[in-house]
């Protein structure tokens, strides 16, 4: 009879140790009398939620739009629903988690950056600044517009940032060289060249909502006390009707895409890449990466969803270059998917707005920290304990 009882109690004992260390019953986030707002939302969605009512309407339809019909806008988001995860169990331990990954060189604590935006203005005060304060809080690589100087000197910004261009600016090898030597002055780790924002897009909600396009980028949406917009004499509205004007300077094209690789040690990077000609082509220049990306459906409309895009550049490049994706992306889910269809990083842009609109940097941070946090519990429920484990086989497309 002892020796039952002493079983039976090691046998409780045993089983509370269990409950204790079961995932499913830890409570990391205790109430508090005082709860910070910024961790009541429990996904990005719930951000988007936030900044809509915070917003001015014409603040958030200019970052909510697409081009257009906006189908490109839609198939970034549904483009996910196509893909089924295929998850592998016992063939790796999953008592640990690692998200960090390795990019031309740099190591990022997750896969997931912050991708370039404009208009940040509209959205939140000093809006780039803000977010480069977000980046570094999370230890989350950025493309930034510039700007943000201060915040590097500061040593609160991004550890690993991309600058931003269109590489319009860049019409002499000198200009090329001064810009690269610039750049690595500051600490930046590679140039991301944006080329598919050469013309205007057709983007109707502004269009009906009268917005003037350099209002995001100044102070925000001018009204007055009576809450009617503001308008100066020389305001450019977001037009309808007006066949592209003749730009004053050629648009660039490979080959001054390759006179920048030579001018500069930093690497190049070539962002709105869609097709698998284009990832060869970049290859083929010595371009160092590219971003399948179409401007968050909002430039060309009707080119699909990126991560549709996805696997024909990834087999383009032939593992000789990485290849990134944005567009989209809302859910570890996503990020795990592109991840299997061999992306190397993964960029977010609405997501981190959302954040920075209702709660600054903060808010930043927060997002980035979720998706991060999404990612790992993804990874370790489909059998996977390192990025490195992900692969073409935890992923297939769905027949019907």
């Amino acid at each position: 009879m002892p020796r039952m009882m002493i079983n039976r109690r090691t046998a409780l004992m045993q089983f509370a140790q269990f409950l204790a260390a079961s995932p499913l019953l830890r409570a990391d986030h205790r109430f508090s009398d005082h709860p910070d707002p910024v961790l009541d939302p429990a996904n990005v969605f719930d951000f988007a939620k936030l900044a809509k009512a915070r917003l001015d309407p014409l603040a958030w339809d200019y970052m909510d739009e697409g081009s257009d019909d906006e189908t490109a806008l839609r198939d970034n988001r549904a483009g996910f629903d196509k893909l089924i995860i295929r998850p592998h169990f016992l063939a790796h331990d999953v008592s640990r988690i690692d998200v960090s990954t390795t990019l031309l060189g740099k190591k990022l604590e997750q896969p997931i950056y912050i991708s370039i935006t404009g208009g940040k203005n509209c959205f939140f005060n000093n809006g780039e600044q803000e977010t480069a304060l977000g980046a570094g809080a999370c230890n989350t690589m950025m493309i930034t517009s510039g700007g943000i100087d201060s915040v590097l000197k500061s040593g609160k910004g991004p550890k690993v940032w991309w600058q931003f261009t269109t590489a319009a600016e860049l019409r002499t090898k000198t200009q090329m060289t001064d810009f690269g030597d610039r750049l690595q002055d500051k600490g930046c780790s590679a140039i991301s060249v944006t080329v598919d924002i050469y013309h205007v897009s057709h983007r109707e909600r502004s269009i009906h909502n009268g917005l003037v396009r350099n209002w995001c980028q100044g102070n925000g949406i001018p009204r007055d006390v009576s809450g009617k917009l503001i308008y100066a004499p020389n305001d450019i509205l977001w037009g309808t009707g007006d066949f592209p004007a003749p730009r004053p300077f050629p648009t660039p094209t490979w080959d001054n895409l390759q006179r920048l690789r030579e001018s500069t040690d930093l690497p190049v990077v070539v962002k709105g890449v869609m097709t698998a000609e284009d990832t060869e082509r970049a290859v083929k220049t010595g371009i160092s990466g590219v971003i399948v990306s179409n401007h968050g459906g909002r430039q060309l409309d009707g080119v699909g969803g990126t991560i549709e895009a996805l696997p024909e550049c990834v087999q383009a490049a032939g593992g000789k270059i990485p290849v990134l994706v944005d567009g989209g992306f809302r859910r570890g889910t996503d990020v795990f998917k592109a991840l299997a269809l061999g992306a190397t990083a993964v960029g977010i842009g609405r997501p981190y707005l959302w954040g920075l609109a209702t709660f600054g940097q903060r808010g930043v941070a927060r997002v980035i920290e979720i998706m991060r946090a999404e990612l790992g519990i993804d990874m370790g429920m489909a059998g996977v304990a390192s990025i490195s484990q992900i692969d073409r086989s935890y992923v297939r497309r769905r027949t019907a």
